[in-house]
């Protein structure tokens, strides 16, 4: 709820504008002089400062001058008597957002503090709209039948209000789907927020999703809205939930099916409006089978499953990828790139373990240390080259008897050298008896 400060000297005038104020559900705190009023607003946060540009005690100019100094200023609304519109003028151009000639009508008032609290909410949406459009609006890039899969689910939940659950290995794009999401949604114009729960400690996740009031704890210097707050209306996206310690799930779960909560140290029930979106890389059904994550939270946040291929099951998209990030690299470095057919080919056979955040990761190297504007397989990691090697299909590699063999020897040589060559010990270890170990070493031609 917007909180305004009211600067005035003449009681009467004081009081009336008070309970005008007040009669239109604002919070409003009353003093009668600049002094009192910097007091009050280094303890609490104010939306908009109304104060007389004449006092006995530090004036409304000297006032707003003093307030132009901190970080977080409120919008100022002079009155002022006829005489003084020279002194309103002045202060328009210190950073008033406004002033009104004395004596006015109160609705001219009201009027005013309506508008400037819209501008503030145009504001607080065009610096969340600037920010999801230089940050997320990337699209979800592939023709394969699985992106497609992916496509045709966000055009089907898009629209709804429901609560998406979606899943996927890291940096297969689960944040670019909620992204999508929220643009599909009918809450495209409002707030998106996003809060990461692995990447916040444990004592600080709750008063970042709920807010905290000034004093609830140690270092709470003022009161902080939380992020369920500044969605209001629009979308939250909680990333890596199955992160979220055990305690704040039964709050958040209250959250989902009440759509109320408290903020930290506070008793006042706060309501909001949110479209909850939820991401994560685990198996949230497994931690939930070994009592790691709630039962009930799983059931509640999964009405809409999204589940993100992995770059492996969907090669056919990687030379999209490859060439879309070749066109990107392309522009932040003023440089024409391009790589070769046989860089193309190794990038494809690979399986990627990180995905896409690893392939952009590859082709972002590859651009600065490529000596030429080609990129070959030079260029690209060893790792690429070695795992093609070992996956190239032979009719020996095929065979199960090999692939066995392999492996057994493989064990043979670990058990050894973590004994250091002790062959009983490396008996027990691998569960045989020191005769079967003699024997395997003597077929694998393993020597200590």
């Amino acid at each position: 709820m917007p909180r305004i400060l009211l600067v005035e000297d003449d009681e009467i005038m004081r009081i009336t504008i008070q309970d005008a104020l007040e009669r239109n559900h604002w919070t409003v705190d009353a003093v009668t002089n600049g002094k009192q009023a910097l007091k009050k607003i280094k303890g609490c946060r104010y939306h908009l400062v109304i104060s007389d540009i004449r006092m006995p005690e530090l004036g409304g100019i000297e006032l707003l001058a003093n307030l132009t100094k901190t970080a977080d200023l409120p919008d100022v609304i002079m009155m002022t008597a006829y005489g003084s519109v020279d002194d309103a003028i002045t202060c328009l151009k210190s950073g008033a957002a406004d002033y009104i000639l004395k004596p006015f009508d109160m609705d001219d008032l009201i009027i005013r503090v309506n508008r400037i609290f819209e501008m503030q909410s145009i504001k607080a949406r065009c610096a969340s709209l600037e920010d999801c459009c230089q940050q997320n609006r990337q699209a979800i890039i592939g023709n394969s039948e699985a992106i497609a899969r992916v496509h045709q689910r966000i055009l089907q939940a898009g629209p709804t209000d429901s609560t998406v659950l979606i899943t996927g290995e890291s940096g297969t794009g689960k944040e670019l789907a909620a992204n999508a999401l929220h643009l599909a949604s009918l809450r495209a114009d409002k707030p998106y927020i996003r809060i990461n729960c692995a990447a916040i400690p444990e004592g600080l996740i709750e008063a970042e999703l709920f807010g905290h009031e000034k004093g609830a704890y140690t270092g709470a210097h003022k009161k902080r809205l939380g992020r369920f707050e500044m969605a209001d209306g629009g979308t939250l996206l909680l990333d890596e939930i199955g992160d979220m310690p055990m305690p704040l799930q039964s709050k958040l779960l209250r959250v989902l099916q009440e759509g109320e909560f408290e903020r930290v140290g506070g008793s006042h029930t706060i309501a909001v409006n949110v479209r909850i979106l939820c991401a994560t890389a685990k198996n949230l059904q497994q931690e939930a089978q070994q009592r790691r994550f709630r039962q009930d939270l799983l059931y509640r946040i999964s009405v809409i499953p999204l589940s993100m291929p992995a770059l492996r099951q969907r090669r056919e998209d990687i030379p999209l990828l490859v060439n879309h990030f070749i066109e990107e690299f392309s522009n932040k470095r003023g440089l024409l790139l391009s790589l070769s057919a046989e860089a193309m080919h190794l990038l494809a056979s690979y399986d990627f373990p990180g995905n896409v955040r690893e392939l952009k990761n590859i082709i972002e190297r590859a651009s600065v240390l490529a000596p030429g504007p080609v990129i070959t397989q030079d260029d690209l990691p060893t790792d690429l080259g070695r795992q093609s090697k070992e996956k190239a299909p032979t009719k020996e590699s095929m065979r199960l008897s090999s692939a066995l063999a392999k492996t057994e020897k493989k064990c043979l040589l670990n058990a050894l050298a973590l004994t250091k060559g002790n062959r009983t010990k490396a008996a027990d270890l691998l569960g045989i008896s020191r005769k079967n170990l003699w024997e395997k070493m003597k077929l694998h031609n393993v020597k200590m």
